[in-house]
């Protein structure tokens, strides 16, 4: 997801081009709150009137923890863009320095992260916040990192000028700190620290650029509201902040998540063919509320997918939308056609030779394999192929199966029982889709 020319500016994404809040709300802060984004707040109303005023800085920090964000983080980045689109000026900030620390988890201690493997994760993720903001026009984004404000600060003028604002009675009240001090593992006071560097952030951006609103998760609250408690005791200023819900499914289970694995942004991490389908999979009760979020599709147009699952749910017009609409946003239009194609190809709707290795791979990737080295002594005969994937239970199996019509290579039905298949016939020189019927498949590694 690299976004950053040879010389430093962040390039142009093409589908920052479409984008626009929906005109049918009369305020901002009236579309965020129907699409769900406002979870907890600063004063309401005094919010309303600042974003449908003035143009105002903001900004909302992420942690390089991972060499890639994830879905969660996403939530936050389509936040900063809408309110960049309706005029206010965003930065996006990456923590040089709190990446060193680690905001505290709601289990344990975090396991911190060398200087240098910091330092390049702040270089992935910068680049990945660029590709959904613009940099060009009165209101162009612009990226910090806090390493910068906090890197030759002392350890005594920390505590002089800006710890001496906090108060720890405070401090141990804050949510997670809470439910770490009564935990068996308790806290250290590194991740204790976290709030007040949070805070001290959120003033340095009010001192250099007037930014006036954080935002952030809702879990983050109290980290947040220690910035707008120190910019009103250090400056006398009123400043803002706005928390989104954490994101879950109908269900109760965390969004986002796959057999304990974030979905990443970054497709070396989460393949695009493994992102479409994951919005894809969206159940019906979750597929209207993932609309609203994380794509700018109109409150119309969501209304009348809305109608659709109700009256058509098997056609699943809302879960491609949505799948289209959020991968071409993080991946490109152009990935996500190819997806799109691939998954038409592997179920014999298109050619199978035109999808490339890495995207065979990941669509195929939890089909059953044959045994290793199968392919290895030479060509292959259609029944063993059948056999050693578990397609078919027995020679004999196989054999009917083949008689019967029943058996494909690479979607081309197999009728002779002596066929045999080397890396001549293999999709880039190595794979061979092998499908018994229509839906049960495998693949085969001829070079494994």
């Amino acid at each position: 997801m690299t976004s950053t020319s040879t010389t430093g500016a962040p390039t142009v994404n093409p589908a920052l081009a479409g984008q626009t809040n929906d005109p049918s709300f009369p305020t901002l802060w009236q579309e965020l709150q129907w699409r769900g984004l406002v979870h907890v707040s600063t004063d309401e109303a005094a919010l309303e009137e600042l974003l449908d005023g003035d143009p105002v800085t903001y900004y909302c920090g992420f942690d390089p923890t991972a060499p890639s964000l994830h879905l969660g983080n996403l939530v936050q980045i389509l936040l900063l863009r809408r309110l960049q689109l309706a005029g206010h000026k965003p930065l996006g900030l990456v923590g040089g320095s709190t990446g060193l620390i680690g905001d505290p988890r709601q289990t344990a201690e975090r396991v911190l992260n060398d200087r240098d493997t910091v330092t390049e994760w702040v270089g992935y993720l910068r680049g990945q916040i660029e590709r959904f903001l613009s940099f060009e026009g009165d209101n162009a984004a612009r990226m910090v990192n806090n390493l910068d404000w906090t890197g030759q600060l002392s350890a005594l003028d920390f505590l002089r000028d800006v710890g001496k604002h906090f108060r720890v009675g405070t401090m141990v009240k804050k949510e997670t700190v809470a439910k770490r001090l009564n935990s068996d593992e308790g806290i250290s006071y590194t991740e204790f620290s976290y709030q007040v560097l949070q805070g001290m952030d959120f003033l340095n951006l009010y001192r250099d650029y007037g930014c006036l609103l954080q935002t952030g998760g809702s879990d983050q609250w109290g980290n947040l509201t220690s910035g707008t408690d120190l910019i009103r005791k250090v400056e006398g200023v009123s400043a803002h902040a706005i928390g989104t819900p954490l994101i879950t499914n109908s269900d109760g289970t965390k969004f986002g998540k796959s057999e304990g694995n974030a979905i990443w942004l970054d497709a070396r991490m989460c393949s695009p063919y493994t992102f479409y389908q994951f919005w894809l999979n969206t159940a019906d009760a979750d597929v209207l509320d993932r609309l609203k979020v994380f794509t700018f599709l109109t409150r119309e147009q969501i209304e009348e997918l809305e109608a659709k699952v109700r009256e058509e749910p098997f056609r699943r017009e809302a879960q491609k939308t949505l799948a289209w609409e959020v991968t071409s946003l993080v991946h490109g239009e152009e990935a996500t056609r190819k997806v799109i194609d691939a998954s038409a190809a592997i179920f014999g709707q298109g050619d199978l030779a035109s999808v490339d290795e890495s995207t065979l791979a990941a669509a195929t990737a939890e089909l059953p394999t044959a045994a290793a080295g199968l392919g290895t002594q030479g060509p292959v005969g259609i029944v063993d192929l059948l056999v050693s994937t578990g397609l078919s239970a027995s020679n004999s199996e196989a054999r009917r199966t083949v008689n019967d019509g029943g058996a494909s290579v690479n979607n081309v039905k197999v009728t002779d029982l002596e066929a045999i298949f080397g890396t001549d016939d293999a999709l880039h020189g190595k794979y061979l889709l092998v499908r018994r019927g229509k839906k049960n498949m495998a693949l085969v590694d001829l070079t494994a």
